[in-house]
């Protein structure tokens, strides 16, 4: 599926964005670090049918301009809120949210519980997956070194997201109260053999706390997929999303 991108003038610059379809509630995508608008094309259409649908490229990806200042997580949900706005998408939402964007989805509802409705966390980070670091082997960290050095040769990569995701989880534990909503986890069953065992455990640990954030929550696995169930099962993701919407509507 193509999907038609747009774009719109922010106070922080230009974001391509997509709005789709027609319904309640109103569902907002977020994209794992650095991931485009087109890693929802297998799924879009089919939840447009009932919902209507926000999708948007943040700054540094494609066509979305590249960022002037530190992409860390408060920023990001900061320029979220205005895109909706200047889109005309009203809250309450369904927060999807793809990986890293998974922790932009709970800082949201934490700062903003009265605009959140329910949250579907695919294969999402968890706060505290940022000590998962410390279990790379040496080789791998000096790669990081190295193109974390790269990246500052460049004024806008020195403000990526991806820099700022200890300060983001900081932002996350220094807000207690989490809305008491439906909250669905969606996991990619999938082994990587390129993850140590030590941290598939403490990650899937990491999956299954988020269950915690409220009584109403349910724990899904996606059993063919690893990190992008979206494109690998969207019938799955497809369903969660669908159950989700059935509670917030039987709140």
């Amino acid at each position: 599926m193509k999907i038609d991108k747009y774009q719109m003038e922010t106070s922080r610059g230009k974001l391509q964005y997509n709005v789709s379809g027609n319904g309640k509630p109103n569902i907002v995508l977020i994209n794992g670090g650095s991931g485009p608008i087109e890693g929802w094309m297998k799924i879009l259409q089919k939840i447009a049918e009932s919902s209507s649908v926000f999708s948007y490229n943040r700054f540094g990806v494609a066509g979305s301009d590249k960022p002037k200042e530190p992409q860390d997580g408060l920023t990001i949900v900061s320029t979220l809120r205005e895109a909706l706005t200047i889109a005309g998408f009203e809250p309450p939402f369904l927060l999807v949210g793809h990986s890293l964007g998974g922790l932009y989805a709970n800082l949201y509802a934490r700062l903003y519980p009265n605009e959140v409705a329910g949250i579907v966390f695919l294969e999402s980070s968890h706060p505290r997956d940022v000590s998962l670091a410390e279990y790379q082997g040496k080789t791998v960290k000096a790669i990081n070194k190295i193109f974390t050095m790269f990246n500052t040769l460049s004024s806008h990569k020195q403000f990526n997201e991806v820099h700022f995701v200890k300060e983001t989880v900081n932002q996350i534990n220094q807000l207690d109260a989490f809305p008491e909503i439906p909250v669905f986890v969606l996991t990619g069953g999938q082994i990587n053999r390129m993850m140590p065992e030590e941290v598939r455990k403490k990650r899937v640990e990491n999956q299954l706390e988020l269950l915690s954030l409220s009584r109403n929550s349910k724990h899904i696995v996606a059993e063919k997929s690893g990190h992008f169930p979206q494109l690998t099962e969207p019938t799955v993701v497809i369903h969660t999303i669908m159950a989700c919407i059935k509670e917030i509507n039987n709140q």
